[in-house]
């Protein structure tokens, strides 16, 4: 089926909360906010609002890169690449990390970064909007649905929209379907729901390795512990 169909269940729903609250956010970060230090290594906002427009644009491609080629991966498994505890998901993440910050960089103004991703992330929602989400398309060397795409985007922008450290800043968090989806994935990912007892917030941080485990999460944990990050 192609057209709007926002039920929040759908993926197009999923995305359209998910970035609907990521640029509420990204609206109210002025120039100097835009050099806070954010969750993600080595990033200051403008450079992971930079990132976060790279995959707004990538959206844009794969939504219009249709294929017949059978699907290798689903939402879940499309993250089994995106492990960084290797040698080379290490380097790979320091060379992204690299060209975020030296593109993000070369705005004179964080307004001009702002408004350039704020009109690439409506685009990608129009285009998610008329796509079928059971079109197979192309992204990153892998064939994925259309659905299980947007599925992917809204998991990697909820988890970004957490980087900014809305608590502190006190900007606007992310939207609880955004949060409900990335315990999905992290579920599937693990193989099992967590069994500690955290609310989504910091089960995110801790299985994606942005807050440290204590004995006693990793006791509960047990031989899953030394499987984390699930996501870098």
């Amino acid at each position: 089926m192609t057209g709007t169909d926002h039920h929040p269940e759908s993926p197009s729903g999923l995305l359209h909360d998910v970035y609907g609250a990521f640029m509420a956010a990204v609206r109210e970060i002025d120039d100097e906010a835009s050099w806070a230090p954010t969750g993600c290594t080595g990033w200051a906002a403008r450079d992971l609002v930079f990132h976060c427009l790279t995959d707004a644009q990538r959206a844009l491609n794969a939504l219009h890169t249709p294929t017949d080629a059978t699907p290798d991966r689903d939402a879940v498994g499309y993250w089994a690449d995106w492990r960084q505890q290797d040698a080379e998901g290490r380097l790979r993440a320091a060379h992204g990390r690299r060209f975020a910050r030296t593109v993000a960089g070369m705005f004179l103004h964080f307004g001009q970064l702002r408004e350039l991703y704020l009109e690439t992330a409506a685009a990608a929602l129009h285009a998610v909007d008329h796509t079928d989400p059971a079109r197979r398309v192309v992204t990153q060397g892998h064939v994925l649905t259309a659905g299980d795409l947007v599925r992917t985007l809204a998991v990697e922008a909820t988890i970004h929209h957490l980087d900014l450290d809305v608590r502190a800043t006190g900007l606007p968090g992310p939207s609880p379907e955004g949060l409900a989806e990335v315990r999905r994935t992290l579920d599937g990912l693990l193989g099992r729901p967590v069994p500690v007892p955290w609310d989504d917030v910091h089960y995110i941080r801790a299985v994606t390795g942005r807050a440290a485990l204590t004995p006693a999460e990793r006791a509960a944990l047990g031989p899953d512990a030394d499987r984390l990050p699930l996501i870098g």
